[in-house]
């Protein structure tokens, strides 16, 4: 298909394709997809069970129980000793749902003090214990 010019003259070709009729055919197309999709959406015709909005369960506060270099072991930023420490965690315990402990341990503090803190939550009865760390840049 060649496309020329009105003045019958010269016998070129011409480059341009009319964009008009690709534009007209576009818009009906699009028409027909906005009208048909609504339609097929809701093509079955279904009863859909009612469901009650039950809230969530609230997240459990968080237990943080840091160590220090010297060894002290903090529950919530208040210094304990190893007694108190193991009565805090029966309680935290008890809890529904159980809280999590996060654990921040000094760097320079000694790997038996941390595991003495990991057996007292696993003697006490807590299930879920996170280790805070900061991430090397």
């Amino acid at each position: 298909m060649a496309f020329g010019t009105l003045d019958g003259d010269d016998d070129e070709v011409m480059s341009e394709i009319n964009m008009t009729p690709l534009v007209d055919v576009m818009l009906v197309l699009l028409i027909i997809f906005i009208i048909t999709i609504p339609v097929i959406n809701h093509a079955v015709k279904i009863d859909l069970p009612r469901a009650t909005n039950t809230p969530n369960d609230p997240k459990p506060q968080s237990i943080n129980v840091s160590i220090d270099a010297s060894g002290k072991v903090f529950w919530n930023q208040v210094e304990v000793d190893q007694a108190k420490l193991e009565s805090n965690i029966a309680l935290a315990a008890q809890q529904q749902p159980q809280p999590e402990l996060h654990l921040r341990a000094d760097r320079e503090v000694r790997y038996e003090r941390v595991a003495e803190v990991m057996a007292a939550a696993q003697h006490g009865g807590l299930g879920k214990i996170g280790f805070i760390t900061e991430p090397r840049h």
